[in-house]
């Protein structure tokens, strides 16, 4: 067992968010794969409340690459605080969303609220993170790269991706392999005596 699990942990340590994308199609079945294991995270009643919007045409990603950006302009712009540009200066991001259109698949995760044709759910946003942590882990784990995108607002993407009121957008992920010389921040993880806590 613990074989298995630093095993896993070393190769959840390699993962790296990564915004240059190759612009190589993805294996048949891969992303179906990865959202099927994602699937199987828990859930607040088992409700299961996350939808899986997988965009490859080319079309419907330049739209959402254009929304998008359009978005984050008026944030970095006007609505992001001095703070908060300060604290993700070192990661050289800014309103420029490229990788929207270059990943050869994005994956737009929503949460499924109640509506005409879903029930109630229960620890919305918990269920749908957690499920988004086994998506990053089996596409991290497939060979793949990705990237957590979340423009502010996000309200778009519901007219982008055709989902009714009752979905709301979580987050977005391009997903492919790093292009040539595709280069990633070099990135601190905290030991883990800073993390866990032993009673």
């Amino acid at each position: 067992m613990v074989r298995e699990a630093e095993a896993f942990a070393h190769r959840m340590a390699r993962r790296r968010s990564v915004r240059d994308f190759a612009t190589d199609a993805l294996p048949d079945g891969v992303i179906e794969a990865a959202i099927r294991a994602a699937s199987t995270a828990p859930s607040g009643a088992n409700v299961q409340p996350w939808r899986f919007v997988v965009l490859t045409d080319a079309a419907r990603k330049r739209r959402l690459r254009e929304a998008a950006e359009s978005e984050e302009r008026e944030f970095y712009q006007r609505r992001a605080s001095p703070e908060w540009l300060g604290a993700i200066a070192s990661l050289g991001t800014d309103w420029r969303k490229p990788f929207l259109e270059t990943a050869p698949a994005v994956i737009v995760v929503f949460e499924v609220h109640q509506g005409p044709h879903s029930p109630k759910p229960y620890y919305v946003k918990e269920s749908v993170g957690i499920a988004v942590g086994l998506l990053i882990s089996a596409l991290h784990l497939a060979g793949l790269v990705t990237l957590t995108h979340t423009p502010s607002p996000m309200r778009f993407l519901n007219r982008v991706c055709e989902r009714p009121a009752e979905e709301r957008p979580y987050l977005v992920m391009p997903v492919g392999y790093p292009a040539p010389g595709a280069r990633v921040p070099d990135v601190d993880r905290k030991p883990l005596d800073e993390v866990m806590v032993r009673w």
